[in-house]
């Protein structure tokens, strides 16, 4: 399995940006997706998780009413898309696939539930 992340770059606060991830190598409909982030000296963190149908989304606190996340079946994609960004959202983002296939609870906020990870995107928000 291979994801690859893409969209990050540096911005100024209040503006956005749009990542994109792409999979391959099984079949990308089947798994919940997630992205992560990474601050310096931090540990990596969820930010945002949506289920493998697509029907249920989960962020972290800090995003909420900010950033979204969808999918595309079709094109085996997953986005992220960020608005109003702070200062605080500066980090590397990391998209990550679900061990689980066709997996329907709510776990989906810890690192241990996710096998393939991306290589990061940079994302820098300038105050």
């Amino acid at each position: 399995v291979q994801l690859q992340a893409s969209g990050g770059g540096l911005v100024q606060a209040g503006g956005s940006l749009r990542l994109s991830c792409t999979a391959s190598g099984r079949t990308f409909s089947r798994y919940g997706m997630g992205w992560f982030r990474q601050a310096p000296g931090k540990e990596r963190d969820i930010v945002a998780a949506i289920s493998w149908y697509g029907d249920r989304t989960y962020y972290v606190d800090s995003v909420k009413g900010r950033f979204y996340i969808d999918r595309d079946n079709a094109k085996n994609t997953v986005h992220l898309q960020m608005n109003s960004l702070k200062p605080d959202d500066t980090g590397v983002y990391y998209c990550a696939q679900d061990k689980r296939p066709y997996y329907s609870g709510t776990d989906y906020l810890g690192r241990n539930s996710y096998d393939y990870w991306g290589q990061g995107t940079q994302v820098t928000v300038s105050s």
